[in-house]
């Protein structure tokens, strides 16, 4: 049996993010004569799998992870799979011998991530993350920040799971 750790994200839609430019409505009458903006159409919603996906073709965040923590990983599953084999032999169920790897490394690309470690390859720190942009404030622009953690939704939806 071959096991294949898969890594990836909860997929979660992100609300409140325009997908496609405002239009500018025609000049309305009267005093000012501005043109109003309107809110236009709003494209399909984007999702944390689409992000993922984004930035590992750009910036290969998850293959990064995987060539920096092999052997951090291989650890995990030998301990879980240890863990797993002594709870079986004190007759205990062991409903997924991986659960405890998977865990271990779900934080670990959270702490990779947070800990800013993609800093160096090319285009990162992204230009947004050095600029501080941030979608969770009102004027959605603060302290610079660790890229590819913009409102922390695709860092909390990380994924491993075990997969033949």
């Amino acid at each position: 049996m071959t096991v294949i750790l898969h890594l990836g994200v909860n997929v979660v839609n992100y609300d409140n993010v325009p997908t496609k430019p405002k239009k500018v409505a025609k000049a309305r009458k009267g005093k000012a004569n501005k043109p109003r903006k309107s809110k236009g159409e709003a494209g399909p919603p984007i999702s944390t799998g689409d992000v993922a996906e984004i930035l590992e073709e750009h910036y290969g965040i998850f293959a990064t992870f995987v060539e920096r923590y092999g052997q951090n990983i291989a650890d995990a599953f030998a301990h879980s799979a240890a863990g797993a084999l002594e709870s079986v032999m004190m007759g205990t169920p062991v409903n997924d011998p991986y659960a405890g790897a998977t865990t271990e490394i779900e934080e670990s690309m959270k702490l990779f991530l947070d800990l800013e470690e993609m800093n160096g390859a090319p285009g990162v720190p992204t230009k947004a993350a050095l600029e501080g942009v941030n979608h969770r404030l009102k004027i959605k622009k603060g302290a610079p920040r660790p890229s590819f953690i913009d409102t922390g939704l695709l860092s909390s939806n990380l994924r491993a799971w075990v997969g033949e």
